[in-house]
């Protein structure tokens, strides 16, 4: 079975290359001569040429991502799920518009080239990502228990995770890649909450896929480079803590869809993909060096509360009252 980091084979990236080659000359020619296509089927032409031109800059777009997904179509399937998407999602709302007599049925003939006949070599993309990246499972690699984990990584700030963990208890954030809206939403969080965390003497780190530079760069649009960190590319830590990969309905799922929708809405704009795409979060309290409490994301839109999280510890019991002077 190939995996995400293997040539892909060869009808993928020739699918891949085909629909970039078409998006952009789609694309270009609706740019350049906006009314051809109404011409050609003898409609109106529209009033408004220019949101037609906008249509087709959008499309064009989509062949540069599609060009760029052709050669490596396993680790960069996002793109080819966004494309898949707006294929399905076009022929839904040209249906809808045709129906309602705001759209000419005869304009249905764009749909076969620019959606349909893509369905079936995307979906098979998708599913092969599918098998690579979560359903080929990393048999005969020995895990290390979370408390060896800690003993080993190595924090931006030169401590291991055991050794901040001894010197007070620690939430230990794992994060999605970095370009997720869920990852970005959570640092906000974090931003938000830090104050009272600390304040009850609970110290914070993350824990990402991705390199330090990178990591930083993120913690750093919350606020939060100051923060410790630790980058496991390899996800030995996120396999330690028994975080694994997420199902399609914990990555994709209605649920899923409808929170990324409002995370976004917020600011919380997806980006690039920066580590496993299927990898799943999780926050940890630890203290000398052993998982005190420990919530592992159902779905990957969850929003834990990192406060009630951190305060799990001792340090955020009540102070005793105090006993009067016999």
């Amino acid at each position: 079975m190939a995996t995400a980091t293997q040539p892909a084979p060869r009808w993928m990236t020739v699918t891949l290359l085909l629909a970039a080659a078409y998006n952009l000359v789609w694309g270009l020619a609706v740019v350049v001569r906006p009314n051809l296509a109404f011409d050609l089927m003898g409609l109106d032409r529209p009033a408004y040429p220019q949101i037609w031109q906008c249509v087709g800059m959008i499309v064009g777009v989509y062949g540069v991502g599609y060009a760029i997904a052709a050669f490596a179509p396993l680790r960069h399937w996002p793109i080819v799920l966004v494309g898949l998407l707006g294929k399905i999602f076009g022929p839904i709302g040209f249906i809808q518009a045709a129906a309602a007599g705001a759209f000419p049925w005869s304009f249905g003939w764009t749909i076969i080239t620019n959606d349909l006949i893509w369905w079936v070599p995307f979906a098979l993309i998708l599913r092969a990502a599918w098998r690579a990246n979560a359903g080929a499972g990393e048999p005969g690699r020995s895990l290390l228990s979370a408390s060896e984990a800690m003993e080993r990584a190595v924090t931006s700030a030169g401590a291991t995770l055991a050794d901040l963990s001894r010197e007070r208890p620690t939430l230990v954030v794992f994060l999605r890649h970095s370009g997720c809206t869920f990852c970005r939403e959570a640092m906000a969080d974090l931003r938000r909450q830090r104050d009272a965390i600390e304040r009850e003497g609970v110290g914070i780190a993350l824990v990402t896929m991705s390199n330090e530079s990178s990591a930083r760069a993120a913690a750093a649009a919350y606020g939060l480079d100051d923060l410790p960190r630790v980058s496991d590319p390899e996800r030995t830590l996120y396999r330690a803590f028994a975080l694994g990969r997420g199902t399609l309905n914990q990555l994709f799922g209605p649920r899923v869809v409808v929170r990324g929708v409002a995370a976004t809405l917020r600011g919380h704009f997806v980006g690039a993909l920066d580590g496993d795409g299927f990898q799943m979060p999780g926050a940890f309290l630890v203290a000398g060096g052993e998982i005190i409490e420990a919530y592992r994301h159902r779905l990957a839109s969850d929003r834990p509360d990192y406060a009630a999280i951190a305060c799990t510890s001792d340090a955020c019991a009540p102070d005793p009252a105090p006993v009067s002077a016999p």
